[in-house]
């Protein structure tokens, strides 16, 4: 298996980044996490803005898509919620370079009724009464880093991690969850329809969540059970020179600042 570099700035990015805007006939195709929507929808809106280039986007939990670009190879960047789906596809040579230009944090959702914070999250979780809802593990990464969560819980108590992987209920992100009505967030729909009592998510769409459904409880994670996500970017070997243009207006001044307005945090901006 090649070597894979992890770059942070972008004047570190090998490929043929656009001095000025091109105008090209194809629209770049991005394929990025559904939790990246929101913010990459808006720095995709602002570079199509500024570049005169069509950008279109396909948001989607990063293991699925992953298996679409090696089915389809029908991505030119694809911006995942973790690193290991991008190293996958860059070690088969689809890419060269994969770029951390995000990280993010799991938060908990928890409806209104149900008495939680942060010292009291891990007892409540384990309560049986208690349905905890996650995302679905390997299809996407949200779902991983709530079974690394879990796997911490079991250092703080002996079988928290068996207890929580069993009765955990994985309702988003795998090829047959149900998706939210079209302009429902997710995982306020999820909550609204009283599906869980609880679910583990990145704090970023806890956020989104509440805004939709308002009387959510959004729990900051213990430090002891802390989890962060890291997101990375690739792009396409043989893509049209635009998508190198959106990677780098991505990790630009202005890219990085929306995605740290919608709570993510922008290496490039440290």
């Amino acid at each position: 298996m090649k070597l894979v570099k992890r770059l942070i700035l972008p004047m570190l990015i090998t490929g043929s980044a656009l001095s000025a805007p091109a105008l090209a006939e194809a629209p770049v195709n991005l394929y990025a996490a559904g939790s990246l929507k929101a913010a990459l929808g808006e720095v995709a809106k602002a570079y199509q803005q500024q570049s005169g280039q069509a950008v279109a986007t396909k948001f989607g939990p990063s293991g699925l898509l992953r298996k679409e670009i090696e089915q389809h190879n029908q991505a030119d960047l694809f911006a995942s919620a973790n690193l290991a789906h991008p190293d996958t596809l860059a070690a088969a040579g689809w890419g060269r370079s994969v770029v951390l230009f995000a990280r993010n944090q799991l938060c908990a959702i928890a409806q209104p009724e149900l008495a939680v914070s942060t010292d009291t999250l891990l007892p409540v979780m384990l309560q049986p009464q208690v349905r905890v809802g996650t995302s679905t593990p390997k299809a996407d990464p949200s779902g991983d880093y709530a079974w690394e969560l879990f796997r911490k819980a079991d250092q703080q108590q002996a079988g928290a991690y068996q207890t929580l992987s069993e009765k955990a209920l994985t309702l988003t992100g795998g090829p047959d969850s149900e998706p939210a009505p079209k302009g429902k967030n997710q995982y306020g729909w999820v909550m609204s329809e009283k599906r869980a009592d609880l679910f583990i998510t990145y704090c970023t769409n806890a956020v989104l969540a509440q805004q939709q459904v308002p009387q959510l409880q959004i729990i900051q994670v213990p430090q002891a059970l802390s989890v962060g996500a890291s997101y990375g970017m690739l792009v396409k070997q043989d893509a049209q020179p635009q998508a190198w243009d959106l990677a780098m207006f991505i990790l630009s001044e202005q890219g990085q600042s929306i995605l740290s307005r919608y709570g993510f945090v922008a290496p490039s901006l440290r």
